[in-house]
């Protein structure tokens, strides 16, 4: 413990351990510690019993929920763009080959008090019964105006410049109606709130662009992949590939205090009377209490079922996004299942999670228009936590605070997080630029 250190990185959560193997693979001297005995922080894997304590307060599970070990049930789930940044970062570390993926089954939104397949294409939008005929093709013409856009290609701008156009000016172009405006925003490019509307297109087009790019990688229902056994997997992973460079792991370390010197800037961490120093600390919120604000906080419930999500096409993993319009909130729900096709339940099984923004705390009955598309459930677990952010200048203290989790049921916020504090940390941007086929041999379970 009392050797010196490049980085020292506090909580085993996803967005840690992400930060530490990329920090290790680049040659920094890392030690990474956390008070709990367990990987992954605020974005563990729970067996049943673990789930029950937690939950209920006692282990005394029912017996027809099966057996508890073949449970691996995420507290923060995510799924990852087949495209996206986090499969890239994957990539770029060769983590991918201690995993396996297997495609995410149907991607879908709620609309008008029903559930429809996102449409992602041209042809798509044609079959899609999101719209009426003439809208259908006002939206395909648009839709093919993103597949052919080329940033490179100014024939392929049909004279728009993406980088000042906004997108609201883009889709009044091809008179979109605000209902096929709602789910290209948030079920197709993600967006979370409707600011996207009033800034550069470019940003738009390239959400829709990583969609329908991701979606046609394995030809399945949707853009998304998952790891079997879930997200549980990726903290160990990136444990291990920060071990082979040398990184220096400590499990079940308490206090973890980080020690401060005159001018208030960080030069080490104190864990049983030992400390080891270092040039800079990376943590998650609950490490640095004192330099987190809080913003908001996600009410969630986690659901057992034993059926796919009605009107899913007996999808056995799929995403349902319910744009706030269309529930009159100020933020959007997810809806995010598995099943034990991705082995996270016993056979016959299935985890449902439906999540937001709290606006109120009442949590069963905010949640209720994402939990009425269930169908009947098993089990049902509410739960309501505070979202944090970091609230210090960590060129000043030397101290790079994670944001919490949010409530959305796919990688893109996460990862943007991620990159944002390892260009801070480093002082260089992470590059990307990686053969994306190096991930498919990792997925047998994908095609």
């Amino acid at each position: 413990m009392d050797e010196e250190y490049d980085v020292i990185v506090l909580g085993t959560g996803l967005k840690e351990c992400i930060l530490s193997g990329l920090l290790s693979v680049d040659g920094l001297k890392v030690l990474h510690m956390d008070r709990n005995d367990y990987y992954g922080g605020e974005s563990t894997s729970l067996n049943l019993t673990k789930l029950w304590k937690r939950f209920k307060g006692n282990d005394d599970t029912p017996e027809h929920l099966g057996v508890s070990k073949e449970y691996n049930v995420d507290m923060v789930p995510k799924f990852m763009m087949a495209n996206g940044a986090l499969v890239r970062v994957l990539i770029h570390t060769s983590v991918t080959k201690y995993l396996n993926f297997k495609a995410v089954d149907g991607s879908f939104v709620y609309n008008n008090g029903k559930i429809h397949k996102v449409p992602a294409t041209d042809v798509e939008a044609l079959k899609s019964n999101l719209m009426g005929l003439f809208e259908k093709r006002r939206a395909r013409k648009f839709f093919i105006y993103v597949q052919d856009y080329e940033e490179e290609d100014p024939k392929s701008h049909e004279g728009l410049d993406l980088h000042k156009v906004t997108t609201r000016e883009v889709i009044s172009k091809y008179g979109l109606e605000d209902d096929t405006v709602d789910f290209i925003g948030h079920a197709l490019a993600l967006h979370r709130d409707d600011k996207y509307l009033d800034e550069p297109a470019i940003d738009t087009v390239k959400r829709m662009k990583l969609y329908a790019e991701s979606l046609a990688r394995f030809q399945g229902g949707s853009p998304y992949i998952y790891p079997l056994y879930g997200l549980g997997e990726l903290p160990q992973a990136f444990a291990r590939l920060s071990a082979v460079y040398g990184g220096t792991y400590m499990l079940n370390k308490p206090e973890c205090k980080v020690e401060f010197d005159e001018s208030g800037k960080a030069y080490g961490v104190t864990s049983e009377g030992e400390t080891a120093k270092c040039k800079k600390v990376v943590c998650d919120p609950s490490y640095l209490p004192d330099k987190v604000q809080k913003v908001g906080k996600v009410a969630r419930a986690i659901c057992i079922m034993k059926h796919p999500i009605p009107d899913t096409k007996d999808s056995h993993s799929v995403q349902i996004i319910l744009p706030k319009k269309q529930l009159k909130r100020k933020s959007d729900m997810y809806v995010f299942c598995c099943s034990y096709a991705h082995n996270v339940a016993p056979k016959g099984k299935f985890i449902a999670f439906v999540s937001t923004e709290a606006e109120t705390d009442k949590p069963e009955i905010e949640l209720k228009p994402g939990i009425d598309l269930l169908g009947p459930v098993e089990e049902t677990f509410f739960d309501i936590y505070d979202r944090y952010e970091p609230a210090n200048a960590s060129e000043e203290d030397n101290c790079f605070v994670t944001n919490s989790y949010d409530s959305t049921t796919h990688f893109e916020t996460t990862v943007k997080d991620v990159l944002q504090l390892y260009s801070k940390i480093t002082g260089k941007e992470l590059n990307l630029s990686v053969d994306l086929n190096a991930a498919s041999a990792a997925e047998p379970g994908a095609a």
